[in-house]
């Protein structure tokens, strides 16, 4: 049993052989991954040891004492918390080898291909088409030729890899018939075009799909299952975004305190008591999230993780939201409106006037507060579900 003295014995000893002040980044995230050290519950040979989730906290600490590189979360944010987890649970042995290292040493970025124009918070709907070519022989032999087009892909335009959903038997009821793949963004056929936010940015793109070709060998689960597959896809993905681990008042929550403190002559009764109430929140959210993660087993976290997502999305549009008042015309100064195409969304680096804008969006990405409602209120209350006539229809006979 793997414990927290021999982690810290087997950090020391990858610090040993490769110092990071003498390592090249990447050389240096490369060996933490075969030394079992990237994300400590995998399995061994895979980046982990098969070791509590909870103690990884003491291979980061010791690491970051050491001024050891990290792998920018930031940037690959979608392959560490949606593809990984998706790929550990119905990968092949050979997908799992070939895509988890480089996914989280930051050598090959993921983004998501699941939303449509017409399959946004009804994602079951959605129309992309992959059709296969050829006979299945023992070995599933036999190409798909997928077309379609996505929207509101995250990081796109970095993205070697993509998880991808599309419909592969249309005469079947819309959460069945989908099947999971892998898709290459370099293939021939693959367009990615940016989209503008409120912020003025383009961090997330639409993407339109014609005639591409993806092997069998890139499928994830088995034919007509994408949905069940996807469902551990978003349920990482729900987690990664509203449980992301932060340290006390850390995060925007830290960043309007700070601006508290620092502006004393901008200060009155009224927001005073709206900060405590907010701070109090983030904490309760924190902890929250903090004891979620532990639950965790093998990356397969439960519904638990939408009310996380809930919490995530509302606090950080009243922070936001507070922080722009308490600042008064200087939190209106935002006036970067260029088409950047940025890693990653910052929300501390930033000015108050982006922070309110792009905190619009949370309560929209992974999955809307309206939908998370529904699942919270049906699968962890336990509530009667919602009435839904379109369950057992043939997707080809939805009206669209």
């Amino acid at each position: 049993m793997t414990d927290a003295a021999d982690l810290r014995r087997r950090t020391a000893e990858l610090l040993a052989a490769h110092p990071p002040a003498t390592t090249a980044p990447l050389d240096f995230l490369r060996a933490r991954f075969d030394a079992g050290l990237a994300w400590i519950h995998f399995p061994e040979g895979l980046g982990g040891l098969d070791a509590p989730r909870a103690l990884q906290s003491v291979v980061d600490a010791e690491l970051a004492a050491a001024g050891a590189p990290d792998n920018n979360p930031g940037r690959i944010g979608i392959g560490l918390g949606m593809a990984a987890p998706t790929l550990l649970r119905y990968g092949t042995d050979a997908q799992r080898r070939r895509f988890l290292r480089p996914l989280w040493t930051g050598e090959e970025v993921w983004c998501q291909l699941f939303s449509e124009p017409g399959a946004g918070s009804d994602l079951a709907a959605l129309a992309t088409r992959a059709v296969r070519t050829g006979s299945a022989g023992p070995e599933g032999a036999g190409d798909w030729v997928v077309d379609g087009q996505k929207v509101w892909t995250s990081g796109a335009h970095h993205a070697r890899w993509a998880i991808l959903i599309a419909r592969t038997d249309p005469g079947l009821p819309k959460h069945q018939g989908i099947t999971y793949f892998v898709c290459d963004m370099t293939d021939p056929g693959v367009d990615v075009r940016p989209l503008r936010q409120i912020t003025g940015e383009a961090e997330f793109n639409e993407v339109f799909l014609t005639g591409v070709t993806i092997p069998d060998a890139h499928r994830l689960g088995e034919v007509g299952e994408g949905w069940r597959v996807a469902q551990t896809t978003l349920m990482n993905e729900r987690v990664a975004i509203g449980g992301a681990r932060t340290p006390r008042e850390g995060g925007m929550i830290g960043v309007a305190a700070g601006a508290w403190r620092a502006r004393p002559g901008l200060r009155t009764h009224d927001l005073h008591q709206r900060l405590l109430t907010l701070w109090v929140d983030a904490e309760v959210a924190r902890l929250t999230g903090e004891r979620l993660r532990q639950q965790l087993t093998k990356g397969q976290p439960g519904p638990e993780g939408s009310g996380m997502k809930l919490a995530f999305a509302r606090l950080a549009q009243q922070i936001s939201g507070w922080e722009v008042e308490f600042l008064a015309e200087e939190g209106l100064t935002y006036d970067d409106w260029t088409l950047r195409r940025p890693d990653g969304v910052d929300f501390t680096g930033r000015e108050a006037g982006y922070r309110y804008l792009r905190a619009k969006g949370n309560s929209i990405e992974g999955g809307t507060s309206e939908v998370l409602l529904n699942i919270v209120a049906e699968r962890v209350l336990g509530l009667p579900p919602e009435p839904r006539s379109d369950k057992d229809v043939a997707w080809k006979d939805l009206p669209r």
